[in-house]
């Protein structure tokens, strides 16, 4: 059930892969409405296709937004309820529609969420990094130099970072985060999450940027990149990690040294050799 009010804009998260993933309140919201604003709708109709939904769609991208908002409110303030959808999980998340919203608001229109999918809320769920404090970074700047520039703003930033990136830039990108926050920092790389292909990898920047490099299936797809903050703590565990290691490497091997130094200290073991 949801609330019919009349002369809402309802913002609704459509499924990241898995068509299961819209919400039952979703599917009937969609199909109440007088009109569906879709980023792109020749991607939308299949998925309203798939449920059933016949509701008219009109397009809002960033190129139209600011052209396109005076009509929408014009409907809203008529009475008509509409929805605003993205390609893929929560509008204005990296996706248009601030625009729209924002002047919705400043006319006293009523804007309700109906939740659902995010692909940088799943891929922080599952990626085992600091969850209290993080900060949502979208898309990297396309061009090398701005896209270091941005990065070594943030190499000192301590809660965890996250990133959307592109098949087609996800290595150049993984190389350019290994060079400005260090081959030894935490990070997990989620790709084509809920889809068939769905792969979290979990290492050291160094040995997943080197991974990514030479595996061109994990080049394939939507991303979401995962970087640890710089702590104290993780410096710390880096720092005792390698007191650890310089120990035992007197009476073992390196390889099974730095085995045990990152289990006894929790610094990551490709750190260890670095000191």
């Amino acid at each position: 059930m949801h609330d019919a009010r009349p002369g809402t804009l309802w913002i609704v998260a459509t499924p990241i892969g898995n068509l299961d993933d819209l919400a039952p309140r979703a599917v009937a919201v969609l199909r109440d409405v007088a009109l569906i604003a879709a980023e792109d709708t020749r991607h939308s109709r299949p998925l309203l296709a798939h449920f059933g939904i016949a509701t008219p769609l009109v397009a809002l991208h960033e190129h139209n937004e600011r052209e396109a908002v005076a009509a929408l409110l014009a409907r809203l303030a008529a009475g008509e309820s509409l929805a605003l959808i993205s390609d893929a999980g929560t509008p204005l998340v990296s996706d248009p529609g601030f625009r729209l919203v924002r002047a919705a608001r400043a006319a006293g229109i009523r804007v309700s969420p109906v939740p659902g999918a995010c692909a940088a809320i799943a891929a922080l769920s599952v990626a085992g990094l600091p969850s209290d404090r993080f900060v949502f970074e979208g898309f990297l700047p396309a061009k090398a130099a701005a896209r270091r520039a941005r990065l070594a703003e943030l190499a000192a930033e301590a809660r965890t970072l996250v990133f959307y990136e592109s098949g087609h830039r996800v290595a150049e990108s993984l190389a350019d985060m290994r060079e400005a926050f260090g081959a030894a920092r935490e990070a997990v790389l989620a790709r084509e999450l809920t889809k068939l292909y769905e792969t979290v990898l979990a290492a050291p920047l160094g040995e997943l940027a080197e991974r990514v490099a030479r595996d061109p299936d994990q080049q394939r797809g939507e991303f979401v990149l995962l970087v640890a903050g710089r702590g104290d703590d993780a410096d710390a565990r880096v720092e005792e990690g390698r007191r650890v290691f310089a120990l035992l490497r007197e009476e073992l091997p390196p390889a099974k040294a730095a085995k045990l130094a990152a289990a006894i200290s929790g610094a990551p073991r490709r750190a260890l050799y670095e000191g």
